[in-house]
């Protein structure tokens, strides 16, 4: 072999061994990409509204999600579960919360064009003010009350005398739409403009209770953990059976709901990540934490 030929061989080993080595160190940088598990940064903005009952979960997960991802932001609103279910068919937000399913609320054909995530379940209870003399109700009872044909607390415990002040919620809530099914029996109570008040949301019927003597409402079980609640405001077991997590989750308390998260055609990018983090491990306490009940400790569909 000449020198020439010595002198080109060298230069292709060197050549080959720098772009082994360059291929190394970017297989390297990919692999320990990928072998750390961590998610691809998501960044964006979305709206959230509906439901109030899941309100405080959406809001709380938001905060959470945004602190691990800073270029995400998440907006919640309330509105009611007909609000939230109307507003993400129509595309003014990206998700729809609600206590009920699309096909409770919409036509069959709208509800067609929504995907249903059931990110937890919810309890709620029938809510009385601290002065009210009962701790557990018939659902005859109840219905009575709601429909007017009780309306003294001295009908249900034989002395005390003392008017009751029902509190509805409007025709657009799916706590509401949920009171009807699961403890009327599917029969309305009478219009909330010939007995009693209306109120927006569960925040200002728990608001209202507190204030007023003899009332009587429904409150998601998320908005009674503060101490004013408890110190101000009742639950009434229905029938005997007390508002628990753990009847909740057996099915031996009725007025429950499944939470949905709806989205027209499927969760993407920013949706998606933040629908999937709600239901995730790393969430769970405060689902927990705020009187939720997480998909996988539930017993009954």
């Amino acid at each position: 072999m000449n020198k020439r030929s010595l002198k080109f061989g060298v230069i292709a080993l060197a050549l080959t061994m720098a772009t082994g080595i360059f291929a190394g160190c970017a297989s390297k940088s990919d692999n320990t990409t990928t072998d750390s598990g961590k998610e691809a940064a998501v960044a964006g903005s979305i709206t959230l509204s509906g439901s109030t009952a899941l309100q405080p979960l959406a809001e709380k997960a938001a905060a959470n999600f945004s602190a691990k991802n800073k270029d995400a932001v998440i907006n919640v609103q309330g509105g009611g579960s007909g609000t939230g279910l109307t507003q993400v068919l129509q595309g003014a937000v990206e998700i729809g919360n609600s206590d009920v399913t699309a096909e409770e609320k919409l036509k069959a054909e709208e509800a067609k064009q929504l995907v249903d995530h059931k990110v937890a379940a919810i309890g709620f209870a029938i809510t009385v003010s601290k002065d009210v003399p009962v701790t557990s109700l018939t659902k005859d009872q109840i219905a009575g009350i709601f429909s007017g044909n009780i309306k003294n607390w001295k009908e249900i415990d034989g002395k005390t005398d003392l008017e009751i002040k029902v509190v509805h919620r409007p025709a657009s809530s799916g706590t509401r739409s949920t009171f009807i099914k699961t403890v009327l029996g599917g029969k309305k109570e009478l219009e909330s403009d010939k007995i009693g008040t209306v109120q927006e949301a569960n925040g200002s019927v728990k608001t209202t209770l507190e204030s007023t003597k003899g009332s009587i409402s429904y409150v998601a079980l998320s908005y009674l953990l503060d101490e004013e609640a408890k110190k101000s405001l009742k639950t009434v077991a229905i029938d005997g059976v007390e508002p628990t997590k753990e009847n909740i989750t057996t099915g031996k308390y009725i007025f429950w709901a499944w939470e949905h998260m709806y989205t027209k055609g499927e969760a993407k990018e920013l949706s998606k990540a933040f629908i999937e983090y709600i239901m995730s491990a790393d969430n769970k306490k405060t689902v927990e934490d705020l009187g939720f009940v997480s998909v996988t400790d539930m017993k009954v569909q």
